[in-house]
């Protein structure tokens, strides 16, 4: 029965064969996966963004860059702290060799001061930045707008002014870009005049650090030495002694005088009264030598014991050598100390300035300022391919952006 039902269902009709195919091969004809393409507005609407955002963009970066920006000329100047450390004369005995380095903190104080306003304030009292980075009649892009504000020309340094700082050489490249080769050449010989007379100001700032206490100890001593002589020529003028020590030796010397001429009038006497009858002139005369003599030592005495002539007419009787000597010891020891203290702080001042002279700051230049011949910026070129390729990414990610949230509908 199956048979007969299958015998009686209609012969399909045989499918055309490929040209080539062998036969009694069997042909299935496939439907088609898609719907032919065609355009729709969406399309027209990604070429338009397309054209919009890529090609126009492309076109204006090409012509402003061939016709409107104007050439930079751009001079370097190279340079590097260095600190010199001078031999000492042991070192020489030793044989050690001088060492010469450079100092990256002062490297780093000097990275930073290119590129402040202080650097900027300088140069512009030197050359009018405002006028240089002004000149093209029309360049809005690199070029500085005309009423700038200080604020804005800072700002704009860093675009015509560029560092380049190697931390481990310790080595600065600065390239000044300007519209006009000399201009060029004269900001970059600006900025390393006003780097040097920089690192000067920092040396000298270090110098003076180094010797401040010394210095500041030998003017306590100077001070000090100088009213410990006027206070010992105030007290020579008031005693009217130049050194008591030495008035001290005379009065001695004319009181041991005196007691040699007593001596010799009492033998003198002695032998008078042995030969000489009772009121002979010659031993009334000796006799009044001798109260003389023994006066006038009193009196020697007397000033040395009580007080000394001036300081009886100055008022002050009570003053007596004896005080006199130990003010002027005191005075003398004070004096002394004062003048120890003096060239002690003196040796020190000297050591101080010695050695705060055998390191010193310097700025050397391995590349002196260039004078540009051609210009080297803008990059026409790099910066045209650069907006094309940017504008070509930006494109493409709206695109991806686009047909994402169209496929979540």
């Amino acid at each position: 029965m199956p048979a007969n039902r299958a015998a009686d269902k209609p012969a399909a009709a045989p499918a055309s064969r490929p040209a080539g195919a062998p036969a009694g091969a069997r042909v299935v004809e496939v439907p088609p996966m898609a719907n032919p393409a065609r355009l729709r507005r969406r399309h027209w609407g990604i070429m338009l963004s397309f054209v919009l955002c890529v090609l126009l963009p492309s076109v204006l970066a090409a012509y402003y860059m061939a016709a409107i920006a104007v050439d930079q000329y751009e001079s370097r100047v190279g340079f590097s702290v260095r600190a010199e450390e001078s031999q000492s004369a042991l070192d020489v005995l030793g044989g050690l060799a001088g060492i010469s380095s450079a100092s990256s903190s002062d490297t780093d104080i000097l990275y930073e001061f290119i590129r402040s306003r202080e650097m900027v304030d300088r140069v512009n009292a030197r050359m009018d930045l405002r006028a240089a980075f002004t000149r093209p009649g029309f360049d809005p892009v690199f070029a500085l707008k005309a009423d700038s504000t200080i604020e804005e020309l800072v700002d704009y340094w860093p675009r015509m002014v560029r560092v380049h700082y190697e931390g481990g050489t310790g080595l600065i490249e600065v390239r000044a870009f300007a519209f006009t080769p000399a201009e060029a050449h004269r900001l970059a010989q600006l900025v390393f005049d006003e780097s040097n007379a920089k690192i000067n100001a920092l040396s000298a700032v270090a110098r003076d650090d180094a010797t401040r206490y010394a210095r500041e100890e030998l003017d306590k001593a100077i001070a000090r030495l100088i009213e410990a002589r006027q206070t010992l020529t105030a007290f020579r003028i008031r005693t009217q002694i130049v050194d008591p020590q030495a008035d001290i030796a005379g009065q001695m010397g004319l009181l041991n005088t005196l007691q040699g001429q007593l001596a010799e009038a009492l033998i003198e006497q002695d032998l008078l009264m042995q030969t000489a009858r009772e009121g002979d002139p010659r031993l009334d005369q000796i006799q009044r030598r001798i109260g003389v003599i023994e006066d006038r030592i009193g009196i020697e005495r007397q000033k040395l014991g009580v007080g000394s002539p001036s300081a009886s007419e100055a008022g002050d009787p009570s003053e007596g050598y004896a005080e006199v000597v130990g003010q002027f010891e005191k005075l003398q020891v004070e004096m002394k100390f004062a003048e120890t203290a003096y060239l002690s702080a003196l040796g020190a001042y000297d050591a101080a300035q010695a050695e705060a002279q055998r390191t010193s700051r310097y700025l050397t230049a391995y590349l002196e300022p260039t004078m540009p011949e051609s210009p080297t910026a803008p990059k026409r070129l790099l910066l045209s391919v650069l907006v094309a390729g940017f504008a070509v990414v930006g494109w493409f990610i709206m695109v991806l952006i686009y047909y994402s949230f169209r496929d979540r509908r």
